[in-house]
């Protein structure tokens, strides 16, 4: 009697090998464990999201905490501060960490003043300091808020009119999409809010906060809560991995798609290989200059057989992916560099075929909304009206679409990686105008560009002295 395994027993094992592999791989590519035992709810838009932040905010009996990009100080930025004002009059503790540049001027208005006077902490994430030259230019662009350690909100969207829309100026919310979560991985974003927090110079006792094994499972749906900092790389070691696992379908919405190399390459492979890659990007953008800097990578994506789609709406700000029928990802991190390595982002990914079977039917609703980019074939109007505010910020748009051009083309000239395409020629013509225009003043004034360049020296050697002299004097007292 033979006791080797029967092919049924062999294939069962082999598969579970597979996965075991995979699912290590996910994981050292995320930087974050497969947590069991959650409850995902996936969220459309403002209509769905806004409602479930609120109604868990008036729930809320001992913290809130909110890590935001962007609150506006329209109508819907301090309809959410009243609310969060009047949870801390109650006696929760409110703690918002907001992005300095997200949020602007809406600060220096007095947004936050309600909700300081109530007894909210409120703190400015990572502003402009002599210490750090260069260090503003990293942004917290994550979107997360979670109550009493039983419930999180990961999302794209910020806080703003923008994602309720306009009706009486005909237009329609942006589209965005949000996931709601109970069950253990809520302490996973507890933590991620703890250590940005500090970051920004403020304080969290870890004996507060949640423990996973404290929290009881809600749910069958296993996910990874990534939340990123710059110059690390794991969300784009995920998408990689994913593009490369990806058998059947890999659908894909970004707001400012911007894939560099490596990205692009594995998403062309993927469709050569057979699967279904979908790519649903903007018509038209708030940050207006992505779009057609974006539209230069759509060629050869296109000849690879990936399909592209542009958003017929106003704006569509998700950013979100779907594989297999079996995986997906929702949260704050774009298909670009600046999110990848340079900004404080959280995602989930998502392993429950009941989420990604929702998300790739709203995929497919969106589509429906959407035109489909053709190799050789005019793209058709969207025929919306231009947003006014868009319609007042046309030529310095125009004059950023040229600049943000130049790198992809000059670079795409000097070293033949790709086709140019016809409509490059600006971006050529204006880097070879101002490059000779720079070589001119250079040789009649070099006094105006050596005594910029000392400055700017100086300012740098001070604030690296200064630090340096700061880190010094702290070991000393220890």
């Amino acid at each position: 009697m033979s006791l080797r395994p029967g092919p049924v027993a062999t294939l069962a094992r082999d598969r579970d090998s597979l996965r075991t592999l995979a699912d290590f791989a996910l994981s050292r590519a995320a930087g974050a464990p497969l947590v069991t035992g959650n409850r995902v709810r996936v969220l459309r838009d403002g209509a769905e999201n806004y409602p479930a932040w609120e109604a868990a905010i008036a729930a809320a009996r001992q913290t809130i905490h909110l890590e935001m990009y962007i609150v506006h100080g329209d109508h819907v930025g301090r309809r959410f501060v009243n609310l969060l004002a009047e949870k801390a009059r109650q006696g929760v503790t409110v703690r918002v960490a907001y992005d300095w540049l997200g949020c602007v001027w809406a600060p220096f208005t007095g947004l936050f003043r309600p909700l300081v006077r109530a007894g909210g902490e409120v703190r400015s994430f990572n502003p402009p300091s002599f210490g750090t030259v260069l260090g503003w230019a990293h942004r917290n662009h994550r979107k997360l808020l979670t109550i009493d350690g039983r419930v999180t909100f990961v999302s794209g969207l910020c806080i703003g009119q923008e994602w309720e829309g306009r009706p009486d100026k005909h237009r329609p919310p942006w589209r965005d999409t949000g996931v709601e979560i109970v069950g253990p991985s809520v302490a996973d974003a507890e933590q991620a809010f703890a250590d940005s927090w500090r970051f920004a110079g403020g304080k969290i006792d870890d004996a507060t906060l949640v423990r996973a094994e404290d929290i009881p499972p809600a749910g069958e749906d296993d996910l990874r809560l990534i939340p990123t900092v710059p110059y690390k790389w794991n969300m784009l070691q995920l998408d990689l991995l994913v593009s490369a696992m990806a058998r059947q379908s890999l659908w894909i919405t970004d707001a400012y798609f911007l894939g560099h190399g490596p990205y692009l390459e594995a998403l062309r492979r993927a469709a050569q290989d057979g699967v279904d890659v979908r790519l649903l990007l903007p018509q038209g953008s708030d940050v207006g200059w992505t779009v057609p800097v974006s539209r230069t990578l759509y060629r050869s994506l296109l000849e690879a057989g990936v399909r592209i789609f542009e958003w017929n709406g106003s704006m569509v700000h998700a950013k979100t992916a779907v594989a297999d029928s079996r995986w997906a990802r929702i949260g704050s991190t774009n298909l670009n560099l600046s999110s990848w390595l340079g900004n404080w982002e959280i995602d989930v990914s998502i392993e429950s075929e009941p989420v990604a079977k929702t998300m790739e039917a709203h995929f497919e609703e969106d589509l429906a909304n959407s035109t489909e980019i053709v190799v050789g074939r005019k793209r058709r109007a969207s025929g919306l009206p231009m947003n006014p505010r868009a319609r007042a910020r046309r030529s310095a748009r125009r004059v950023m679409r040229t600049m943000s051009g130049i790198g992809r083309s000059i670079g795409a000239a000097v070293t033949g990686n790709r086709r140019l395409e016809d409509f490059e020629y600006a971006p050529l013509f204006t880097f070879g105008a101002l490059l000779l225009f720079i070589s001119f003043l250079v040789f009649w004034w070099p006094r105006g560009f050596s005594w910029p360049l000392a400055v700017l020296g100086a300012w740098i050697a001070f604030s690296f002295i200064v630090e340096g002299a700061s880190l010094w004097w702290h070991r000393r007292t220890q």
